[in-house]
């Protein structure tokens, strides 16, 4: 269970009629936040589905400041669930860094990602402020349970996350943004190996993982490049990481026919599962850490929650830009996540 309430402290949820910011809402007043609804679509944000009685609206645009000055004004912490980043990250961060308050978004985009680590780490250092970017299923998770496995190693040779999708049913929103990532990257595909991203145009690779049970071994696309890669090395002494994702996962995203995610719970959680493992490597010793669940678009919610929990309780190790692995105690964060979240490390074994 979470760790921390609210108590009535206000959060901005920039993004809040989208798909995952609505689960980011219901998380919120859940845990006894009271988020303040912000987008860029007016009408929208008064839809029954977002708009609960009694919190406000206030739409916002990325390219007006005054009217994200409004949208933050007064609230404790901002969550940026508005994709693609690529557009939304730097004015939210901009306007986060002039109200005061701690910025977080739910970014999978691996150059807008990096972005915020390139353009705000300095200023945010400088002013004391906390930007944690990428805190979602995608560069979050992958880098608590990296951090988690790493235990007391200072540095390891390798780092893989494997990723067990049942299936992936992509928003509008996860097809905007990687389309835009795939533009700005002229349509390479990315790695980080020797310690640095690069771009390559390398066909992908089919193998094997044995993913624990009950998922067992699947077939998955060798480097199929996520948010990690950014996440990870900012403050692991890592420098070859790599994730992996199965193969039907990855036909169903690249597929143009796949409908979006639909509701088969109460929450309105999809049916899809998930396994993820993390594996680091030092010579001939393996440390592994795995977590399992439902819906990676809701799983972001928790994920997001916990941390701006965390962060107005002063349950962090860092100021500045952070991943979620460098500013939070990352096994004790990921045991909060439960009942959204089985966690579990295992014992390190020989490779």
């Amino acid at each position: 269970m979470s760790t921390g309430t609210g108590t009535g402290q206000t959060v901005t949820v920039y993004g809040a009629s989208g798909h995952t910011g609505r689960f980011v809402v219901a998380e919120l007043r859940d845990r006894g936040f009271v988020p303040i609804l912000a987008g860029r679509d007016a009408a929208k944000l008064r839809e029954p589905a977002v708009s609960a009685p009694g919190l406000e609206a206030r739409p916002a645009s990325v390219d007006d400041p005054a009217s994200l000055d409004r949208a933050l004004a007064g609230a404790d912490a901002v969550i940026n669930c508005a994709g693609p980043f690529a557009l939304t990250a730097a004015p939210v961060i901009e306007a986060a860094l002039r109200a005061g308050i701690p910025y977080v978004d739910v970014a999978a985009e691996i150059e807008a990602n990096a972005d915020t680590f390139t353009h705000f780490a300095d200023r945010a250092r400088a002013a004391g402020a906390v930007i944690v970017p990428a805190m979602a299923f995608y560069g979050g998770l992958g880098d608590l349970l990296t951090t988690a496995a790493m235990g007391d190693w200072t540095t390891a040779d390798e780092a893989t996350i494997a990723y067990g999708l049942s299936g992936w049913h992509p928003t509008p929103g996860t097809r905007v943004a990687g389309t835009v990532s795939r533009e700005r990257r002229a349509g390479r595909r990315v790695r980080f190996t020797n310690g640095r991203l690069e771009y390559h145009d390398a066909e992908p690779t089919v193998l094997k993982w044995p993913f624990p049970a009950p998922m067992g071994t699947r077939q998955v696309i060798g480097e199929f490049t996520m948010a990690d890669v950014v996440t990870i090395p900012s403050h692991l002494s890592i420098p070859e990481v790599r994730t992996h994702m199965t193969t039907e996962a990855a036909g169903d995203l690249s597929s143009p026919d796949t409908p979006a995610p639909s509701a088969t719970d109460e929450t309105g959680r999809s049916d899809q599962t998930f396994t993820v493992e993390a594996v680091v490597r030092s010579g001939d010793t393996e440390r592994r850490a795995v977590a399992t669940g439902q819906d990676i678009y809701a799983v972001t919610a928790p994920l997001a929650a916990e941390a701006t929990a965390r962060i107005l309780t002063g349950r962090t190790h860092t100021t500045g830009v952070a991943s979620a692995g460098h500013i939070f105690d990352a096994a004790d964060f990921l045991r909060a996540l439960a009942p959204h979240i089985t966690f579990d490390v295992a014992a390190p074994s020989e490779s």
